[in-house]
Order: structure tokens, then sequence, then C-alpha cells
């Protein structure tokens, strides 16, 4: 049921003003026996208030009762819940839904539970997030796409309203304890930065605790980590690895919940930065599928749709989609291709296993503390389709992408043996997302196909389902999973949280289909778009239009001429057969109802801007450095990102550092941004000042002065002069020691777009990793820093084409990931 605004309010209202009329708890009297408190039934009201006491007129304590005591009580026999959220997996690759990744738990939960196999997310990453965090969807979260692109538009602002309350808020102040580990890509990004706001970090909604990273992917090896809102830094094992990290904080965290408050039921939120890229994994993992793929990513849709049928998750019937024409055949590939390509995805299969045998381990842990049993668990096989944003060769440095430079084979070959481990930031080629979202055409981004929209979904509640191992096929979204959570809890939706009246949750519980496999689909309506990629299912019918690839970065028409497909998804499971022309007006009808809901959601208008949407002052949303030329930061800032720091890309600037010497020499860095993968560092090696600048990982520059630093004050300043002409482009480099020219270099080239998702800026470190193997990071200044002062001209970009190259036609582009 659907209530308006005032509706809302009055409901709230009446609810509020019949809790706090009464001055007195039931059963309390100043000098008689303590009564009982008795919350609300309805608890639609959140926090549920306090009842309020009359002022004691007993002069002695010992002659007085005290009141009862207030507490919030989850319901009796609710369960724990536990969500875990793979990230970029393809509905076809785990082997719980006949892919070829062995992943031991999520196919021990289907085999003790239910699989779902029209279960659907919104296309990428952000959004979907949001909306299975809110039961709304992700343009009332204002997140139609990944935070770093957000606009001034509603729906796409990227701050989600306080109207729309995250579940965990709800379970949190309904007597839950609640925690989140692993990737959090749901905070706008000019809001992370120590400066705030942090009203949408993930303990300012609803979370107790929070041990993981806020972006769309980290360094596995290196990651930038946040426990709450305070920035750490991983352990210092050679042998770390962030899947595990994240895992022995959840396990430590069950442990304490069950030990302290055993009757407590918790919720927890375990979404691995897996198996996003980089690809990052233990060799040893990787082994594992030597020669599994060396048949190619053709023979390998063949082999998973045969297995898909096997299991029961497809329909005998169905039958493969065709694949994207900028897909090559594999047999068409050179062997040198052949060698590079089987060797990224065994890289990403050992992801992927050691990703679900680490999850393994945390749902060991709620077993050994007894608690398994009635932890009701879903299982989401990918956040969105598997990625092609690898393009046609995949890449040894994913940042290349960003930045407009294109990896070749061969490049990409260099790296053979080291893909996976710590020297590289890599991604698969396109033709093994396409094989991993079979047995459709699509991948990630593509909200108009169900390989961007489909994923495979486990959910395992031994207290709650008697079945076991059985498949559901009725039709669900992200959205879904919230109300579901509140109704096996016995929870209402609430109407009010925090004082603020609620949009309604816009999902449909599932818990009919945990008794009922024939139940008819109570979801029978739902909206898809992002990046101008959208769709319309209603009743059995999927509408939709690919406006854009995910590796083009030209829209295919205008909006008005965007060509349509239509399917029957009843009979039609893979979407091979397009109906557009056969059945015209179910179409004009399906294009109706869309619009419809895009206005009702605040979908409109549709934006398929692509690099511009990184670009604060072109879109209009807020830039903690908008308007400014200069920037002082001091000693032990660490962990800026690109979004709170000045951008120094493609203008001329200066870096000019107040430190002070020790008798002894000083060594460390003064200034670093981002690390090994691209960046620059302003450091003293030997007592020595030197700037080197990282380009991508592919090339270093470094200016370097002859002169030992003396002890005392001293004033070392770093000018850079861009040649201009474009994106992308050089300059020169000069060192100066107090006042006087020290030493001068070429930067022939730099990087136009982007340094990392995940490493900041740091004053007197580099954290993470180095920008140059010449240190070991942090290799932390000895001396001390009085302040480092960043002044930028203007930006000299006339020249608006790619920055150095012209891709061919045969060289795939992608949009901007998350």
């Amino acid at each position: 049921m659907r209530y308006t605004h005032k509706i809302y309010l009055a409901l709230v209202g009446s609810f509020t003003a019949l809790m706090l009329a009464g001055t007195a708890a039931p059963g309390f009297a100043q000098g008689g026996a303590p009564g009982k408190v008795v919350l609300p039934a309805n608890r639609i009201v959140l926090p549920i208030p306090e009842p309020r006491y009359p002022h004691s007129a007993v002069l002695n304590a010992r002659n007085a009762t005290p009141p009862p005591r207030f507490e919030v009580k989850a319901p009796a026999k609710a369960p724990n819940v536990l969500i875990v959220l793979i990230d970029d997996m393809g509905f076809g690759q785990s082997g719980a839904f006949g892919g070829p990744i062995r992943m031991p738990t999520v196919e021990r939960l289907a085999a003790g539970g239910l699989r779902y196999n029209q279960f659907h997310t919104t296309a990428l990453c952000s959004p979907t997030r949001a909306a299975l965090l809110t039961g709304r969807n992700h343009h009332v979260n204002n997140l139609g796409s990944i935070t770093e692109t957000a606009t001034a538009f509603p729906g796409q602002t990227g701050q989600r309203p306080n109207s729309v309350a995250p579940l965990a808020e709800m379970l949190r102040l309904n007597g839950y304890s609640t925690a989140a580990f692993g990737k959090s890509h749901e905070t706008a990004a000019w809001e992370v930065s120590p400066s705030g706001p942090t009203d949408r970090w993930p303990t300012r909604s609803g979370f107790d605790k929070f041990y993981g990273f806020i972006g769309g992917e980290t360094n596995q090896w290196a990651p930038l980590i946040y426990e709450g809102l305070n920035h750490v830094e991983p352990p210092t094992d050679p042998n770390y690895h962030f899947m595990t990290d994240m895992t022995n904080q959840a396990i430590a965290w069950v442990q304490y919940q069950k030990s302290l408050t055993p009757d407590k039921p918790f919720f927890i939120y375990f979404a691995p930065g897996a198996t996003h890229a980089p690809h990052h994994v233990p060799k040893a993992w990787i082994v594992k599928y030597k020669g599994k793929f060396d048949q190619g990513w053709d023979a390998l849709r063949e082999e998973t749709l045969a297995r898909q049928k096997r299991l029961g998750v497809v329909p005998p019937e169905t039958t493969l989609a065709p694949k994207p024409a900028a897909i090559t055949d594999w047999a068409a590939l050179s062997p040198d291709e052949k060698k590079l390509f089987a060797r990224q995805m065994e890289v990403f299969a050992g992801f992927g296993e050691y990703t679900d045998t680490e999850i393994g381990r945390l749902v060991q842990a709620i077993q050994d503390v007894g608690q398994l049993d009635n932890t009701l668990i879903f299982y989401i096989v990918g956040d969105n389709g598997a990625s092609a944003e690898g393009g046609i060769n995949g890449l040894f440095n994913e940042y290349t992408y960003f930045n407009q430079v294109p990896e070749t084979v061969q490049d990409v070959l260099k790296h053979y043996d080291e893909l996976g481990g710590p020297t590289t930031y890599p991604h698969y080629a396109a033709g093994w997302a396409v094989a991993g979202d079979t047995p459709f055409t699509w991948t990630k981004q593509v909200a108009s196909n169900y390989g961007g929209t489909r994923n495979g979904m486990v959910i395992h509640w031994p207290k709650g389902i008697a079945a076991k191992g059985e498949v559901q096929s009725q039709w669900h979204h992200v959205i879904d999973i919230a109300p579901t959570i509140l109704e096996a809890a016995g929870l209402p939706e609430p109407k009010s949280v925090n004082g603020t009246p609620q949009t309604p949750i816009e999902g449909v519980s599932m818990v009919y289909t945990f008794t009922d496999p024939k139940a008819p689909s109570r979801h029978t309506t739902q909206y898809f778009e992002i990046f101008g990629n959208r769709a319309i299912y209603h009743e059995g019918w999927l509408a939709g239009t690919v406006h854009r690839a995910p590796w083009e970065y030209t829209n295919r028409a205008t909006f008005e001429n965007d060509a349509w497909e239509l399917y029957d998804t009843r009979t039609d499971f893979s979407l091979a057969d397009d109906l557009a022309a056969k059945n015209s007006e179910k179409l004009k009808e399906l294009q109706s109802l869309f619009l419809k809901e895009a206005v009702t959601y605040s979908v409109l208008p549709l934006d398929d801007r692509l690099l511009e949407r990184f670009n604060a002052a072109m879109v209009g949303r807020p830039d903690l450095m908008a308007g400014r030329t200069s920037l002082t930061v001091y000693q032990g800032m660490t962990g800026m990102s690109e979004n709170a720091f000045i951008n120094l890309k493609n203008r001329s600037h200066t870096i000019t550092a107040e430190v002070e010497i020790p008798q002894k020499g000083a060594n460390g860095v003064i200034l670093a941004q981002a690390g090994r993968f691209g960046g620059w560092s302003l450091y003293v090696k030997d007592g020595k000042p030197t700037y080197t600048y990282n380009r991508l990982g592919l090339e270093r520059y470094t200016v370097a002065t002859t002169q030992v630093l003396p002890a005392g004050t001293a004033t070392i300043r770093y000018e850079f002069v861009y040649n201009g002409g474009g994106m992308g482009k050089g300059g020169t480099g000069t060192l100066f020691v107090n006042g006087k020219k020290a030493a001068t270099g070429q930067i022939e080239r730099t990087q136009c777009c982007a340094f990392s998702a995940d490493e900041g800026a740091d004053v007197g470190a580099d954290e993470g990793t180095p920008v140059t193997e010449v240190y070991t990071a942090p290799f932390r200044f000895s001396g001390k820093i009085t302040r480092v002062t960043i002044e930028v001209g203007e930006t000299k970009t006339a020249d608006q084409g790619n920055p150095e190259h012209t891709h061919n036609a045969a060289t795939l582009k992608r949009a901007p990931a998350d």
C-alpha cells in the first residue's frame, strides 16, 4: 500500500503524541514495586520514545523504588542477518549457478537453502548497494550512478536523503547489533574527508561497526582502510590481503557479540571488494585454475549453459543469446592473445574461489558460536553483471583506462607472471565478462539487459526455511531484501526515523517464497536505468534499449532515437528473441510505462554524459576545492582522496615545503599522491631533495638534486611548468632549495584524469604503495614538516581530444566504472 506524504505526517504525529501523552510509565509508583515497560507493538516511530517518569518526592533512596529500565529489544526469536554481496560477478560465473569457479561456501548454502534464478540488481555498484541497504530504488536514494559521477539533479546528487533511512538504522533502533565490513561505496565523493559531513558514512548510517574502504575499489594488497571514521594502517604482514583481514575482523566481531550479548541478534553487511578489479589473489589460488580456460570464452559459454541446465537454474529449452559483435571469436585470436586471456581468467577464477573460501570462515564462525540455524543469510553473487571494463585486451593497470592510455596485448604480456600480484592492478578482457554472464548478451552497466542486472542469489535460514536445495523462480529485485528482513524479524516498516517522515519502502518482501516455490511473483513492475541504458519489466515482459555499450564513449543515438528491444521473459529466459518488430503495440505500452515510472522515481532527466560527470564543475555538484588556487597541508595529514585534494593535473603548479632538518640529516617523503600505479612524490633520499612522477606504472621521471640538505630550517620548492596543448601532456620540473635552483628535468607525459580510487595524498609519508621503488612505503619523513603549500595555475587543455592516443576501431573503450 502506498501512502501520501500528508497521511504519513498525520500517522507519525498521532503516534508520537500518544507515546508522550502520559507522565508515568505503566506499573511504576514512587514507593511501590517496579512495573514493566512495554514497548509499543507497532514500532512505527524510531527511535522508540522513552517513557516519562514523574519526578520523585521521596527524600531517601532507601524508601524509593527505582523505575523500570527502559531497553529496546528485538522481537523474541528474531534471526541474526548476514548479507554477503560479491562485487562484479556475473550470473554464470559461480559454480552455484553453473559457472566454472568453485565456490564451496555458496554451494553449501544453496544445498541447505534456496537458489533464486530471477533476482536482479541495478547493473552498477553504488546504485545496487544503496537500493539493497534501504529497500528504495537507487534514484530515490539519489544514487542513479556511482558516487563519483553525481550531478545537481534530484535522483543523481549522491546524497541519500534523511527520508530514506537505511535498513541498518531500522534494525539498530529495534535492538540489533549492526556491522559492515569491506566495501562501502554509498558516501558522496566530496564527503569522504575528515571534514565530512559524516552523515552518510557507515557508522552514521546505522552501523555500530565499520571496517573497510570507502570507494569503488581498493588495492587488496595495500588498501586504504577506515575503522569507523578513522583511517587505519593495515598490518605489515608480508602475506597481508584485505579479504582475509576483513574476514578476521568480522569473525572477531561476531564472537564479541555472542559472548557479551548472546540474546541480541546481529546484522552483518559483508561486502568484499572482490571480485572487482584489481584482481588481486595469492598465487596458490591462481595455480588451481592452470589450463582450465584454454578452450576460450565461446566454449566456456556453451559449457556453462549445459551446467546451468543440469542444475535447473535455467529452463531446459534455454538458448544462448548472441554475444556482442565487438567480442572476437576465440578461434580467431592469435596465440599470444589466447595465452594472455586464459591467464587473466585463471587469475579471476582464483580470486573468486579464494573470496568464497574466506566467506566460508565467517559462516563457520557463526556456526561455531551456535548461531547458524537462526541466521538469515543472503548470499548475493554479484552487485551487477560481470565487468567488461577491461576492454578488448584486459589491463595490467586498470588506471590506464581512466587516463585514456591503451594497453596492447604485448604490453600486458610483459607482466604475465605477475598478474594478480602486488606489482599489478589487473582486469580481464571483456570476452570473459560476456562468458561470465551466460546465457545473456550483455554485462555490467547495461541496465537494459539481464546480463547487466541478473545475479544469482542464495537464501539460507534453517529455522525459517524448511526446503533445501530448491530453485525459486519468482521475479525479484535488490530492493526486496530490506522488507524481507523486516518481515522475517517481525518488525514493521517505520513511518518516521530520527524525526523524519519516511519515503515508503518500494520493495516487496520475499518471505512468501520461503514456503511456496510455485507462488506467483509479487514484484511485477520494475524500471532500470544507468547512464542512459534503460529498461522496464512488467508482468513478464522486458523492454529496453542499449544506449551505449560499456566499451563505448559515444552514445549510439539520441534518447529520442534509441533502438528498443522487447522480450517475453516467460518463454525466453536468456533474452535471445527480440519481439520489438513483431509486437510494436506492447513495446509502446512498456515505453510509456517506463516514462511514468521514471517520473515517479526521479529518473528524469536522463544523463548520458561520461567523463564530464567526473568533473564537479561541469555538472554542478559540490567540490571541496572549488574556486581554490592554493592548499596548505600539514604533517600527518594522510589518505586525502582526489575528491578532497587540489587537482594538479593538466596545469602548472608549485609545491613549497617548509621543513626542519635534524643534525643527523633527513630522509623520507614530504608530500606524495597515490602510488605504484600512478602518482607523484616529493621526498628526500640520502639527504637530497628529489621529485618523481610515476605515469601509470609505465614510466617514471625523476628530478633530483645533488646537494645534501644541511641541518636547520629549509624551504624546498618544486615548480612544474605545463606544456599545454591538451590533456596528459608533459612539462618542465624544477627543484629549488632555499630559493636557489638546484635541479631541472623534463616530465615527458602526465596522467590526464585520475590517479587512484583509494590511494590518497599523504604529508610526511607515502602510505599504501610507493610512487617509486627507490624507497619502501611508507618512508616517513625523519625531520619536521612545518607546512606544505600547493599552488596551481589555470588548466591548459585547449585541445580536448584524447591525451596522447587515438584509439583505433579494434580497441574497446569503456564507460566510468565503480
